[in-house]
């Protein structure tokens, strides 16, 4: 049986520098950006999932409010968005 995964190339923040990452079109992780194409189809942990659900539930402003501010302000996340702009 062969995998076949498919991947878009993007960039994100990681850390204080811009790395090269891979979103996800097909397999369990679809639409997410992992660091690697063979990430795409691997086995999800449940109970990470579910904490990171109640979390992001609980926090859903606080997480808003800090996106807004990193997005528009730092430099970094700038420069992201402009170069994944141009990938599309």
């Amino acid at each position: 049986m062969k995998i076949v995964v498919e991947a878009k190339i993007v960039w994100a923040r990681k850390g204080k520098k811009i790395a090269r990452k891979v979103r996800c079109t097909s397999g369990r992780r679809k639409g997410r950006v992992v660091s690697a194409a063979s990430s795409c189809s691997k086995k999800v942990d449940i109970k990470k999932r579910m904490q990171f659900k109640r979390t992001k539930a609980r926090m859903r402003g606080r997480i808003i409010m800090k996106t807004k501010r990193t997005k528009k302000f730092n430099p970094l996340s700038k420069r992201v968005t402009r170069l994944n702009k141009r990938r599309r």
